[in-house]
């Protein structure tokens, strides 16, 4: 082994730059508060960090005066993220190990660099796309995969999250590769008239497509419906209601990621927790901004059946908080390595053996979900 890490550099920005394109699409779309951001470097493992949020604003009328009114206080809100995702990819290498490889000993440490980079890229794509079911609406059918036959999905997405109040720009639609492939098979975006450019039709690149931009990954999860039936609102809701009460169902479990319809209600709604099941009243929670609808007691609802998760959202929606472990071990030599595509940091530590060598790469990181109603699911 090198006596520094220093004599490393080379190898592990090699092997960075052949794995950090890879479908990990969610990790550039969202928010990412690093090391210097808002606190994340003082959370320790297991403990949280504090996301502000401001409340709607209320207008009032002007009346001229000799001082302004007196208002303009507000109670923030906040939501807590916790730091409780602790990993290390270690390489070992005893010295006649080495030796005996000669000349090819970098090549396969460089291999061992980017599968370790590949394993993190994959672990925090996969919290990142668990979170659909704190979304607030779904589209399309569950079970058929989406832009079949037009891109008329994209643009009940894009509805979705301007009847919820989300800002324009920074919107990112999550598809996985077999969307990818119905998207890429349509027409009009490989006749060059119609989408402007041949990059589809040429190099498979998906376009931005009514305000988002599309990426794939490849940890796009599948959910598994609940097994209740038959429950019924317990009293009714207001529209904007988040909170139902239900009666309980005749059977079967309702979970969070269900996707739950009222009759009389064409909205799709995720459904983020429940105390409901089987035939005991409980509530079940449904994204923000809650029901679109007014909900009349005694209306049945009805879960949707098991689909693939594409999810479609705006960069503020979630957040990825990283940050590399701190040192004072019985490392020997250390260095942080920064991803330039990804933005995230790590900490590479050498730790010496006997007759042989240790080397860690390191991450320290928290997901949530910190706006509801500017996420959606777009079912497959």
């Amino acid at each position: 082994m090198a006596n520094t890490l220093t004599g490393l550099i080379p190898v592990i920005y090699k092997a960075m730059n052949k794995t950090a394109r890879e479908l990990t699409g969610s990790i550039l779309a969202v928010q990412q508060n690093r090391q210097d951001m808002n606190g994340v470097e003082t959370a320790a493992k297991d403990q949280t960090v504090r996301i502000p949020i401001a409340p709607a604003t209320s207008l009032e009328s002007i009346t001229p005066g000799a001082t302004p009114a007196d208002s303009g206080d507000q109670v923030m809100t906040y939501t807590d993220i916790v730091m409780d995702q602790f990993y290390a990819a270690p390489i070992r290498w005893q010295g006649e190990e080495q030796l005996s490889l000669g000349s090819q000993y970098e090549d396969v440490l460089q291999q061992q660099f980017e599968q370790a980079f590949r394993a993190f890229g994959n672990a925090i794509e996969t919290d990142l796309c668990e979170l659909y079911k704190y979304g607030s609406r779904a589209y399309g059918t569950a079970g058929t995969t989406p832009f079949a036959s037009s891109l008329a999905d994209a643009a009940q997405a894009k509805k979705i999250l301007d009847d919820n109040g989300c800002p324009q720009g920074d919107r990112s639609m999550i598809i996985n590769t077999t969307a990818g492939v119905k998207m890429r098979s349509l027409a009009s975006l490989n006749a060059d008239y119609a989408a402007g450019t041949d990059q589809t039709l040429r190099q498979g690149t998906l376009l931005p497509l009514m305000g988002f931009d599309v990426k794939e990954s490849a940890q796009i999860q599948t959910h598994t419906k609940g097994t209740a039936t038959g429950f019924d609102a317990n009293g009714g809701e207001p529209a904007g209601e988040t909170t139902i009460v239900v009666d309980g169902s005749d059977s079967g479990t309702i979970l969070a990621g269900d996707v739950v319809t009222w009759v009389g209600d064409t909205n799709k709604y995720l459904v983020t927790s429940a105390t409901a099941s089987g035939a005991a009243t409980g509530n079940i929670v449904i994204g923000k901004p809650g029901l679109k609808a007014t909900l009349a007691d005694t209306v049945e609802g009805t879960i949707g059946d098991s689909y693939t998760a594409n999810m479609f959202f705006h960069r503020n929606a979630i957040v990825l908080a990283t940050r590399r472990p701190v040192g004072g071990d019985a490392a020997v030599d250390e260095m942080i390595v920064t991803d330039p595509f990804t933005g995230l940091s790590y900490r590479v530590a050498r730790y010496p053996q006997y007759m042989r060598n240790k080397i860690e790469i390191q991450l320290l990181w928290g997901v949530k979900v910190i706006k509801p109603e500017f996420i959606g699911v777009l079912l497959g």
